[in-house]
């Protein structure tokens, strides 16, 4: 059993300039799963870089309320609410409230610098 705490995740600024937590990806340790699981967050009034990935993602929302953009798309998300980003859309997501906006992101096949363009 492998067990991952945020507390303990040390964290970085993410190519779309989200506040990104890694949890889960392949490694030696998780041979057996082919995606990553990270925790994103996006402060008030702040937005990720419009980027696109090679691969699908989701998002699901933990807590706060943005607006999504996927393609030619745009919804408002809160939390309890999942997104599904299919390859090669572009994608943002902007945070419009005075909260912060967090949010996990499953990429499947796991999230690498090569498979991300941003824009």
């Amino acid at each position: 059993m492998i067990i991952r705490s945020l507390a303990n995740t040390a964290g970085f600024k993410a190519g779309d300039s989200s506040f990104l937590q890694e949890l889960l990806r392949p490694s030696e340790e998780t041979p057996a799963i082919r995606y990553s699981l990270a925790r994103a967050e996006v402060g008030p009034g702040q937005s990720t870089l419009p980027h696109r990935l090679k691969t699908a993602e989701v998002y699901y929302v933990l807590e706060g309320r943005g607006l999504m953009h996927v393609g030619e798309e745009t919804a408002e998300v809160a939390a309890g609410q999942a997104v599904y980003i299919p390859p090669g859309a572009v994608q943002f997501i902007e945070n419009r409230a005075a909260n912060r906006l967090a949010f996990l992101c499953l990429v499947d096949p796991a999230w690498t610098p090569a498979d991300e363009e941003v824009l």
